[in-house]
């Protein structure tokens, strides 16, 4: 069988969020692993076209916000940690729709994993996804113009997927992603994608 090692750093890290794009179960400790990646490190940087429109604490009028999730940025002497998936070659094709507006990285020789599970992961290639300049420049007019958002759903479903991993790497999570510089708004309850609703804290 034929495929990669998925290396993910944000929504990913949640393993029904993984599977929802699948469409399929992902079992931690079969296709599912811990892993860590060196020489890039997780941003809240990614733009994307999904708006939604809520309310914020300085405007009692509703606003059109635009979403934001996180991003990798190539950093030296940085590390970022998250998850490895299985993806079977049929397969990537919905992974890639997912994580449009991303490019395909290969980051095989950078991925740190464990000594139990390396036999587990064998020669199979890692990737991981990079967010490409658009997007990127997406946010920062978004921020710029005072409408960019993360969304509490997203902010719930990633901070609750590496607490599921325990409660260091969660901390590892928070203390190695800079802050956000934009709010972080709820979302009406009808606007959540499907893959958002994998945790709610």
């Amino acid at each position: 069988m034929t495929g990669q090692w998925v290396f993910g750093y944000g929504s990913l890290v949640s393993p029904v969020s993984f599977g929802h794009t699948l469409q399929r179960a992902l079992t931690p400790g079969v296709d599912f692993f811990e892993a860590e990646i060196v020489g890039y490190g997780r941003r809240w940087n990614y733009g994307t076209s999904y708006q939604f429109t809520s309310f914020d604490d300085r405007s009692p009028e509703p606003k059109r916000w635009e979403f934001v999730a996180l991003g990798l940025v190539p950093a030296g002497g940085e590390s970022t940690n998250g998850v490895i998936g299985w993806v079977d070659e049929s397969e990537i094709a919905a992974l890639d729709a997912r994580e449009r507006n991303y490019d395909r990285v290969d980051v095989t020789a950078g991925t740190a994993i464990q000594a139990d599970v390396r036999k587990a992961v064998g020669d199979a290639p890692i990737v991981t996804y990079v967010p490409r300049p658009e997007p990127v420049a997406l946010y920062e007019d978004a921020r710029d113009r005072g409408v960019a958002a993360i969304t509490r759903r997203y902010w719930d479903l990633v901070d609750g997927a590496f607490g599921d991993l325990g409660a260091d790497r969660r901390e590892r999570y928070h203390a190695t992603t800079p802050a956000p510089d934009i709010p972080v708004i709820e979302q009406p309850e009808h606007e959540i994608p499907d893959r958002h609703r994998g945790r709610r804290a």
